[in-house]
């Protein structure tokens, strides 16, 4: 590029001094030619100043290209050995991030009081058919004396209305008198006769309806001639005030049914009381409430935030589902169930220790389903399939809220290593229950695995991840590790000290130790091809030295012997040196108890032609331990 821009300032000066050339006169003076060499001379510097530094902004971009390189590979190894979560401090989220997880605060609050959160209420019961016909039976049974009743009423209700008949001709009566009253002319008052030879009975103190006003002033008339008494005719008295009311006053007048003490206080009753304004029902998921001022709730919004790169819509959407599922699916009821698992799984699923980083560890070991007998017991048929699946959401649950901490600067996720040495084929029987625990997992548990690690990888399965991989999200695919059988024990010492990891995928943890802890660091060393690697650990007259070590694949040979400080003393053997084959006991443990100040010297001879990675770590009591050797 620098050549490129030479060439390009050489250019523009030949043709500037070609273009002067031919401006010039034939006959030039001296003092011009001067003057035009000058400018040359001045043209040439500028393009070699120039060209310098075009070299150096180029010396500078390959520099900062390289800086660059270099940081992008280390940022890659150190991304391989450790990892950190992003922050959940809502200060230290930056602009963007903090809007969203505000707006996704907005509508949960929304959402809870509409009811969102809330199942659907479950429908109707369907009543069984065979239940109905006898319901139905029994029905007709007791139609048919009301219909009996009914016939034999029927001539009762014949003769109670040819009674009536005459007292229909009232309200024509009564309607002429009407169109009368329209006339303007002065109001004649009523007799009061008729009402007054009625027998007078209790009526309520307003008449039961303004259109019965009418039937009662016929009524009246026609009361001058003696009336037979009937128990079914109900008798209507009209209390009039001041003795006169108009037709026109009474069609006006709207009047209410009056209602007896009695019956309106059972009204009363029976309305039910305006309900209070109901309050904001606090919805929990993790413990962690989805409103409110508890500082784990930003925890929690801000995983569902992170699984849908903080599309406020799609996070939100993600958060209903998951609520309701846990409902539908019972994870309250799980949570205080017994345990749901049969007691051979406990060596399938469990959790132990921790990463470097603080992250409780869950281990998978598939290879336990080589015992056909546990492997019909987990999967022979669907209700065994939905047991485990339901033991494996109930071990997850509480595995959440006895070992993760949602504050914002606790540990909130976990680290899951998946063995899959001797695992089961991918079309046996669990593998519907399998793939439907991962979309379960991964659609309602957002940004709970830190890192998962799949070891003893088999080739079969890496062509079956092949076909899963497109439907994983890029940062789903960007926490999970493969790796061969070879490679294990190193891919999770790179992630889990060797200290916590489990003695059966290369660690040096066991349950039962009695001399050494997960607080007893390890130490790791890796033994060059065909050479020696010796471990010293000085040792007082009153001391007791406990070790031990482990050689991953061993084939190698070890010793241990104990030289005293003083000079001339006698060298002690305590573990006679022997090669050490790769299925003996993975781990070599020794002790011993001088006599004298000294070392203990331990040696692991590598005759291979391939390293090997070696653990090791010991302690020096006070004395009082009796001796022992390895």
């Amino acid at each position: 590029m620098a050549d490129e821009t030479k060439q390009e300032a050489a250019a523009e000066v030949v043709v500037t001094e070609a273009e002067k050339k031919a401006e010039e006169p034939a006959a030039a003076p001296a003092a011009e030619e001067k003057a035009v060499e000058a400018a040359e001379e001045k043209a040439v510097e500028a393009a070699e100043e120039k060209a310098a530094e075009a070299d150096s902004e180029e010396e500078k971009k390959a520099e900062e290209a390289e800086e660059a390189g270099a940081a992008d590979e280390a940022a890659v190894i150190d991304g391989t050995g450790s990892f950190k979560e992003e922050s959940n401090l809502v200060s230290e989220l930056p602009d963007p991030e903090r809007t969203a997880l505000a707006q996704l605060k907005e509508l949960v609050a929304t959402a809870l009081a509409n009811g969102e959160f809330d199942l659907p209420p479950p429908p109707p019961p369907k009543e069984d058919p065979k239940k109905e016909e006898p319901a139905k039976e029994e029905a007709k049974k007791e139609e048919e004396p009301k219909a009996e009743t009914a016939a034999a009423e029927e001539p009762a209700k014949e003769e109670a209305k040819k009674e009536e008949e005459p007292k229909a001709e009232a309200p024509a009566e009564a309607a002429a008198e009407e169109a009368k009253a329209e006339v303007p002319a002065p109001e004649e008052p009523k007799a009061e006769e008729p009402a007054k030879e009625e027998p007078k009975t209790e009526a309520p103190a307003e008449p039961e309806a303004a259109a019965e006003e009418p039937k009662a002033e016929a009524a009246a008339d026609e009361s001058k001639e003696p009336a037979e008494p009937e128990a079914e005719v109900k008798t209507v008295v009209v209390t009039e005030e001041e003795s006169t009311k108009t037709v026109e006053a009474i069609e006006e007048t709207v009047v209410v049914p009056a209602v007896s003490e009695p019956a309106a206080a059972a009204e009363a009753e029976a309305t039910p009381a305006p309900a209070p304004a109901a309050e904001t029902k606090e919805e929990l998921i993790w413990g962690v409430p989805l409103v409110g001022d508890d500082e784990r709730t930003d925890t929690v919004l801000l995983k569902f935030l992170r699984a849908r790169e903080f599309k406020v819509k799609e996070a939100m959407a993600m958060l209903k589902s998951a609520v309701l599922w846990r409902k539908r699916f019972g994870i309250d009821e799980l949570l205080g169930a017994d345990d749901l698992g049969l007691p051979e799984l406990e060596n399938v699923v469990f959790y132990r220790g921790a990463d470097r980083e603080g992250h409780p560890v869950c281990y998978n070991v598939y290879g336990e389903f080589q015992d056909k007998e546990l492997y019909e017991k987990a999967f022979g048929d669907e209700e065994k399939r939905e047991r485990f699946l339901k033991w494996r959401i109930q071990l997850l649950e509480r595995g959440i809220r006895e070992q993760l901490d949602f504050s914002p600067s606790g540990i909130c996720s976990m680290v899951q290593v998946t063995d899959l040495k001797n695992s089961p084929p991918m079309l046996g029987k669990h593998r519907a229950v399998t793939r439907q625990a991962l979309a379960l997992l991964q659609d309602n548990y957002p940004e709970f695995i830190a890192k998962k690690v799949f070891i003893n990888v088999p080739w079969w399965y890496l062509a079956a991840n092949k076909v899963m991989s497109p439907f994983l999200t890029q940062r789903t695919k960007s926490k999970i590790v493969f790796c061969s059988p070879g490679k294990s024990a190193e891919t999770l010492f790179r992630y889990i000290a060797p200290e916590q990891v489990p003695v059966q995928f290369g660690g040096l943890y066991k349950e039962d130790d009695t001399e050494f802890s997960t607080s007893d660091a390890v130490t790791e060393l890796t033994v060059k091809p065909s050479s020696k690697e010796t471990i010293e650990i000085a040792a007082t007259e009153s001391s007791t030295v406990v070790w031990e070590l482990r050689v991953l694949g061993w084939v190698v040979s070890y010793g241990a012997e104990f030289t005293p400080d003083a000079e001339g003393g006698y060298t002690v053997i305590v573990q006679k040196t022997r090669k050490v084959p790769a299925h003996e006991e993975p781990i070599m443990k020794g002790s011993f108890k001088p006599g004298e100040p000294g070392k203990v010297v331990l040696t692991v001879n590598n005759p291979a032609s391939k390293k090997k990675k070696l653990l090791y770590r010991f302690k020096v009591k006070g004395g009082g331990a009796p001796e022992e050797s390895a």
